[in-house]
């Protein structure tokens, strides 16, 4: 052949290879129904309180048969007004979309009530994204941490809780958590003569301090508090030792003053971290902490948007972001606040107590494994009758937690047996925060 024959010839030949490597790339990988017009169908949330704390959940279901999503909606204080928003208004808004439209669909909803970035649009929101990455995740046949980009470490790290009435019931507490082979654990102390206090029961005599007060209050001051710690962590190390490490929650309730004397009293016992050591109200306060203390900062369990925490991060006034990941919209933001935190070293400890569902977790800990800024994982052992509603809730074993391998987030729930738990009618475990009060009567704020 000539070579201009040859040279001539050569775009028709190409066009052919080309033509049949398509189609046997069609023909060897299979789409898992990504090519299909699938379309949202129904959304709908359902209330369950297997652990007398109230959980919402979002089902969202589509049009092929059996391919649907499961994403938790938790906001214990006002879960019903959670299952108004989705019931009555997303609902309508989402049925006959596409549900891998994920980021659109978030960025919709955002915006459906013009107002926005509240704990109740957010958690709405936050039931329906889940879903819909489990949906994904069934479709493409991988659990959800493989969609976000795969593992950086095998499990993620836990820390448990231990409290008690004086510091030697701590240690005790503490000890038993080290046997099971945990590496942190977040201590807690009551103080002596108040009820009031996060994390730990009663201290002696707290009943004396309420002849004035409204019935069902409980009683917290400050400055006990702040002593009460101190000696606690005295205690600890002293027993303990430095190679368990320990953290402690503060949950805010104290001044700002207040929490940077803190912040510095126990920065010699080499604290994991210390939690919330201010409001939301008052995060400008940070700046003090930081410019006087070495001991690491976690803070964002009552954030809401990015606005309370962009500046925290970009100015390195905290080392831990620990946000509740419903409350702030899902696993969409979830995983661009862990992106944006890395940039500036800043690590995850994603909020996991009992108020986050089976699904919530799940969605903790497959940002856990994926975030290479991963920092702790808090932990909450479900009893067996949430494991009876909520099938597949992941294994925690030696003080680690492990993603389910399953599609999606590898779990179900069995709507008939969530009717067997329907909410306590006690409303105190979800009030009780607007009736802790200092002695003078007015009141904490959480």
């Amino acid at each position: 052949m000539k070579r201009r024959s040859l040279l001539a010839s050569l775009p028709a030949a190409g066009a052919g290879l080309l033509a049949s490597g398509r189609a046997n790339a069609s023909a060897k990988t299979p789409n898992f129904g990504m090519g299909e017009k699938i379309q949202i169908t129904d959304v709908k949330a359902v209330l369950t309180a297997p652990e007398r704390i109230r959980l919402v959940v979002v089902k969202v279901e589509t049009n092929d048969p059996g391919l649907y999503g499961w994403g938790c909606a938790t906001f214990t204080q006002r879960p019903l007004t959670v299952k108004t928003a989705v019931d009555e208004y997303l609902r309508p808004f989402l049925k006959g979309k596409d549900p891998s439209a994920i980021e659109d669909i978030w960025q919709s909803c955002y915006v459906s009530s013009y107002w926005r970035n509240g704990p109740v649009l957010n958690n709405a929101i936050s039931g329906v994204d889940m879903a819909l990455w489990d949906i994904l995740g069934k479709r493409a046949g991988l659990p959800v941490y493989q969609l976000l980009g795969g593992k950086c470490r095998f499990a993620a790290d836990l820390y448990a809780h231990a409290a008690g009435r004086d510091p030697v019931e701590v240690e005790d507490n503490v000890r038993k958590w080290m046997e099971r082979g945990y590496r942190h654990v977040r201590a807690q102390v009551s103080t002596p003569g108040y009820d009031g206090g996060y994390g730990a029961g009663a201290g002696k005599d707290a009943e004396r301090m309420k002849e004035n007060l409204p019935p069902g209050t409980r009683v917290f001051e400050p400055k006990p508090y702040v002593h009460s710690a101190i000696a606690l962590f005295e205690h600890l190390r002293d027993k303990l030792g430095y190679e368990i490490e320990l953290l402690h929650d503060m949950h805010e309730r104290v001044t700002p003053a207040q929490a940077l004397f803190l912040a510095k009293e126990l920065e010699k016992f080499q604290l994991f971290f210390l939690e919330d050591p201010l409001p939301p109200e008052e995060v400008d306060f940070f700046r003090h902490i930081r410019a006087q203390s070495s001991i690491p900062i976690a803070m964002g369990e009552l954030f809401n948007n990015p606005h309370e925490w962009t500046g925290l991060i970009s100015e390195r006034l905290i080392d831990f972001i620990r946000v509740h990941l419903s409350q702030i919209g899902g696993l969409t933001p979830g995983r661009k606040l862990a992106a944006f935190a890395e940039a500036f070293g800043v690590k995850t400890a994603w909020h996991g107590p009992g108020d986050n569902s089976p699904i919530g977790h799940a969605a903790n800990v497959a940002l856990d494994l994926n975030a290479y800024n991963f920092g702790i994982q808090e932990q909450h052992q479900f009893n067996d009758a949430a494991q009876e509603v909520f099938s597949g809730c992941l294994k925690i074993e030696n003080g680690y937690a492990y993603a389910n391998e399953a599609p999606g987030w590898g779990i179900d729930v069995d709507e008939e047996k969530a009717k067997k738990f329907p909410y306590p009618e006690s409303p105190s475990f979800d009030q009780s925060w607007g009736n802790t009060r200092h002695r003078d009567g007015s009141v904490i704020r959480p």
